[in-house]
């Protein structure tokens, strides 16, 4: 019997349209379709604008753009974060979006790969370290390898990631999380 492995889902870390993110995360599939990986790319700037009000708590279900996003989840085991460094830490909406998510189910047992980008030297070592930690809570397994891409915006022209030390480590990271 043949399976088809489930998409690698790729989440964009941010809702900010148009974001350096989303460029990496784009970046990040072409990668994975030179390793025949299939993915898709879920990005935050699709949530709902009041998904916190209308999808959570005593709403939870209750939200069909919500549920919908959340069903890309449901479907695979592996997953790809690219993240930005926000005020030293990942961004607020990630954090909003992950505890809308079924507890404990949502991430336990699956795997993860971690991108940070900044447009400091840091390349989201600290925010990289914070979902670290809530991803350890919640069960999910990540690569040792966290890519971290400090001044993003001078290594990334012309929607390639510029820096050889930086396509490396994402060729690398791809190549671990196929085989993880």
């Amino acid at each position: 019997m043949i399976t088809i492995p489930s998409p690698i889902v790729i989440i964009v870390g941010t809702n900010r349209p148009n974001s350096m993110s989303r460029k990496i995360a784009e970046y990040y599939q072409t990668i994975l379709n030179h390793l025949d990986a299939p993915s898709i790319i879920l990005d935050l700037v699709n949530l709902p604008n009041d998904f916190t009000v209308s999808a959570l708590y005593h709403n939870t279900g209750k939200n069909e753009e919500f549920n919908n996003l959340k069903s890309l989840l449901e479907q695979t085991d592996k997953f790809v974060f690219v993240v930005p460094e926000y005020n030293g830490s990942y961004p607020g909406v990630l954090k909003a979006f992950i505890d809308g998510l079924p507890y404990p189910n949502s991430f336990a047992n699956k795997k993860a790969a971690l991108v940070g980008l900044s447009s400091n030297m840091q390349g989201a070592t600290i925010a990289l370290s914070h979902l670290n930690d809530v991803f350890s809570y919640l069960g999910m397994n990540t690569l040792a390898l966290r890519v971290k891409l400090g001044q993003i915006r001078t290594h990334f022209q012309d929607s390639a990631v510029s820096n050889a030390l930086y396509k490396e480590l994402l060729e690398m990271q791809a190549g671990q999380l196929v085989h993880f």
